[in-house]
């Protein structure tokens, strides 16, 4: 996806292993009645191209737009996104990731100014942005360094740190818990294109490069401070890696833009890649509900590129894929 973007803008133990056994296949059983119950999760409005998606605990689920600078939520059970957080809230821009903290009542929202893809007369820089996750009120605007760049994808660590990827000039910004501006926390080469971000039990920041194909951890030094890059050997190549979530201590969930849904495992230097599904069309991000994992479906080239603008893009939908978390 961001490779348009630049082209357009230039940018329980009794019963022991009975009982296991029984929960393994009763867990699957589940995780199929999930995905067919609500098999996936369209958007309820035309053109509204959504780019991130995020989840909370009990189902709600969250979509950006790039086409329309909105916010979009399914309520639990419900197979329809319907706009929530209106064009402009807060001085929203241009809408890519979206992140649910659950823990500070928040939803982060990244809000860019992308030249040839914002609209002109936006008044404010790119930011990264607060919002009530209840009611969808604005509550605060953390701007980027010089209100520029292009502000990506968001991850919060444990103790409320929130990480923001930078896909222009290759950067991981932080907001320290209780801090009043962004700083950058990390750059450097093994960081250009930065897209999907998480962080796994280790406490190292993990993101991806959108057209580096790179997979790169960011140990956190005890300090807070960031660590030397390290780019992590996979067991095949990536093709455009874009939305990431952690789902377990060494695990996350990837949204490949070749047109895959990922698990991603980290074993020291090595992420083991398993594809979950295939044949996706331009998949940009996904979020785990359950034993489902969502897979956004965001068919971004009906926006970005001018020779197919004007054509019908059909259904814009997160598919929902069962799967069960490790732990």
């Amino acid at each position: 996806m961001i490779s348009r973007l630049f082209r357009a803008g230039n940018i329980s133990a009794v019963r022991g292993a009975r009982i296991a056994a029984l929960f393994a296949v009763g867990g699957l059983a589940v995780c199929a009645a999930l995905a067919a119950g609500r098999p996936q999760i369209a958007i309820d409005d035309t053109r509204g191209f959504p780019e991130s998606m995020t989840s909370t605990a009990n189902g709600t689920v969250f979509f950006g737009s790039i086409s329309k600078g909105m916010v979009y939520r399914a309520a639990p059970g419900s197979a329809s996104a319907e706009p929530w957080i209106k064009p402009g809230t807060g001085g929203l821009n241009t809408v890519l990731g979206v992140f649910a903290d659950e823990k500070a009542r928040t939803l982060w929202v990244c809000s860019s100014v992308i030249p040839g893809v914002s609209k002109p007369d936006a008044k404010e820089g790119t930011a990264l942005k607060a919002f009530d996750i209840k009611t969808g009120a604005f509550k605060a605007s953390y701007a980027f360094p010089g209100g520029k760049g292009i502000c990506n994808d968001i991850a919060v660590a444990p103790d409320g740190t929130i990480y923001a990827t930078e896909t222009g000039e290759g950067q991981i910004l932080r907001l320290k818990k209780g801090a009043s501006a962004l700083e950058v926390w990390a750059s450097g080469p093994l960081l250009a294109s930065a897209d999907g971000i998480a962080l796994l039990a280790d406490g190292s920041v993990y993101i991806n490069g959108f057209t580096s194909n790179l997979f790169v951890r960011v140990p956190v030094k005890a300090d807070g401070s960031a660590g030397p890059a390290e780019k992590l050997d996979t067991s095949r190549p990536l093709k455009s890696p874009d939305g990431l979530r952690s789902v377990g201590p060494k695990t996350m969930l990837m949204a490949e833009g070749e047109g895959r849904l990922d698990e991603v495992t980290v074993q020291g230097n090595k992420a083991t890649i398993r594809v979950l599904k295939d044949g996706l069309q331009g998949p940009t991000a996904v979020a785990l509900v359950g034993g489902t994992a969502f897979v956004l479906e965001a068919k971004l080239n009906y926006f970005m590129d001018p020779k197919m603008k004007g054509q019908d893009p059909g259904p814009l939908r997160a598919l929902a894929v069962p799967y069960r978390a490790p732990k």
